[in-house]
């Protein structure tokens, strides 16, 4: 929800570091950025949770900077963007699953099952609304967007993300009502684009 408004300070904000990192690949970012997220993830599982949440900040960090790296530098392409989204997936399931493996109670393993199961759901509502609005020239291009492909606004966006993630691990305790309290506002999100949809797409 709070993506659109502060991408653009995002991007503004990293700019200087990109222009630092010239000589570094995007998807070398990108790949840094995932093993940021996977060592959270680790680290979740081993109960060392400031360890966590530090890499946590650094996966996010690294998966700002990547696309900022790509358009100072003019190298950007469908396949870092490709690799960008896939990353980014691996690591929302990891690190629920990390938290978890590290407090494996009964109400913490059906918290994890709805929230990968909400994460599941909300890929499929935004990636194929997506494509058909790229396939209607209504995508990314004509929006002025700078993603690879659009990224309809729900409820819960990669803004709100960082902030759950990062709640999870400061109140590892509440894991599973934190847990399900994501799911119930993805399940809010996931019904937004919906009714966009069954509005906007019936011609």
């Amino acid at each position: 929800m709070l993506d659109p408004l502060l991408r653009r300070y995002k991007d503004d904000g990293l700019r200087p570091v990109a222009r630092w990192l010239a000589s570094r690949s995007p998807i070398a970012v990108t790949g840094f950025g995932l093993a940021a997220g996977l060592a959270a993830a680790g680290a979740a599982a081993g109960r060392e949770y400031p360890a966590a949440l530090g890499l946590w900040l650094l996966n996010r960090l690294l998966d700002g900077l990547d696309g900022v790296v790509a358009r100072e530098h003019g190298r950007s392409s469908d396949f870092g963007g490709y690799l960008d989204i896939m990353a980014d997936f691996a690591v929302y399931a990891a690190l629920p699953i990390g938290l978890v493996f590290g407090q494996p109670t009964a109400g913490n393993v059906a918290g994890l099952v709805i929230l990968l199961a909400s994460f599941y759901i909300n890929a499929a509502s935004w990636m194929y609304l997506a494509a058909i609005l790229e396939k209607r020239g209504a995508g990314a291009a004509s929006r002025a967007e700078r993603t690879t492909v659009t990224m309809p606004t729900a409820l819960i966006g990669g803004t709100e993300t960082i902030l759950f993630f990062a709640a999870f691990l400061l109140w590892p305790m509440a894991m599973a009502r934190l847990f399900a309290l994501m799911a119930l506002l993805v399940a809010v999100g996931i019904a937004q684009r919906l009714v966009w949809a069954r509005r906007n797409l019936r011609e």
